[in-house]
């Protein structure tokens, strides 16, 4: 049951502390504030990661790198953050795109990433208490037995019937509990950083470059900083339709990163409403027949032995 449980910080707490320090060193690049300058006045109240970034920068060295580096040790949820901002700053610094604009974008990028991470949370709330609640019945069922006047415990210690259906009965919960979570945690897993790569690619646009050097700008970012992040094939469209439209593709971009954190928020809700239906499973195959062999059983086993007692 504990292991359903959420821990740590609130979802999207973490990822909206990395797009505040975003909008932060956004800020002060626009007003003129040297890089070196700006992660230094960022790592006074943030600390941590902006350090090594205000360190390599200070002394010329791959910005990227050390926040990647030093992103390495944190939660999923903050690395993830911090490595999409370093995908940002290196595809910036290569295209010669400004700073500002890009850690604008990605601060509201994040922002989108952690509304979806709440959005989640919430409705996944329902199911982990699903499975909170079934895995409650065998121990219950145990208790409630023993409440009534029954000895179940006797019954289960006593014989080798009463053994052989504890141990069954503990390990078909132990393995719902397992299998429960396993769904769980699974339907919890969003895609890393929807949308990124076409916020890159805008990004690398931005700066001047052709697209084919831009799309080379974006790969190598998000394999150096977020391998688990991919390049979008929706690119190829986006950049067609700009083309045949004679309009700027930086917003054609935007937009559709936009549409695809949007799309994976309402698959984040199709995957609970699935979730709830799944849960079923362990239920009927594990939970179910451990709360028949550990609280009924030894019910069964008890009025049996004190029937035979009374009789004789």
């Amino acid at each position: 049951m504990i292991a359903l449980r959420r821990r740590g910080p609130a979802p999207g707490t973490e990822v909206d502390a990395v797009a505040t320090g975003a909008h932060r060193l956004a800020v002060l690049l626009a007003a003129g504030v040297a890089p070196a300058a700006a992660w230094a006045h960022l790592a006074s109240t943030a600390g941590g990661v902006a350090e090594h970034a205000a360190d390599a920068a200070r002394t010329g060295g791959d910005v990227a790198g050390a926040v990647v580096g030093a992103a390495g040790a944190l939660p999923a949820p903050a690395r993830l953050g911090w490595q999409a901002l370093a995908a940002g700053w290196s595809v910036a610094e290569r295209s010669g795109s400004p700073l500002a604009q890009m850690l604008r974008d990605t601060a509201g990028a994040l922002r989108d990433v952690a509304e979806l991470q709440r959005e989640l949370d919430a409705v996944l709330a329902g199911p982990r208490a699903t499975a909170r609640l079934v895995a409650l019945l065998p121990p219950v069922g145990l208790a409630f037995g023993a409440a009534l006047g029954f000895d179940t415990v006797g019954a289960l210690l006593g014989s080798p019937l009463g053994l052989g259906s504890a141990v069954a009965g503990v390990a078909l919960l132990g393995a719902g509990l397992v299998w429960s979570r396993a769904l769980v945690a699974r339907a919890a897993r969003p895609e890393p950083a929807p949308g990124l790569a076409l916020d890159l690619l805008a990004v690398a646009l931005a700066g001047g470059a052709s697209v084919p050097r831009a799309r080379a700008a974006v790969v190598e970012a998000l394999d150096a900083c977020l391998p688990a992040a991919r390049a979008d094939a929706a690119a190829d469209e986006v950049v067609a339709l700009s083309r045949r439209a004679g309009v700027p593709v930086g917003e054609l971009l935007r937009a559709e990163a936009s549409s695809q954190r949007l799309a994976a928020r309402a698959a984040g809700r199709a995957g609970s409403a699935a979730l709830a239906v799944r849960l079923m499973l362990p239920l009927a195959a594990c939970t179910l027949p451990a709360f028949v062999l550990l609280g009924v059983l030894p019910m069964l086993v008890s009025v049996v032995a004190t029937t035979v007692a009374d009789l004789a």
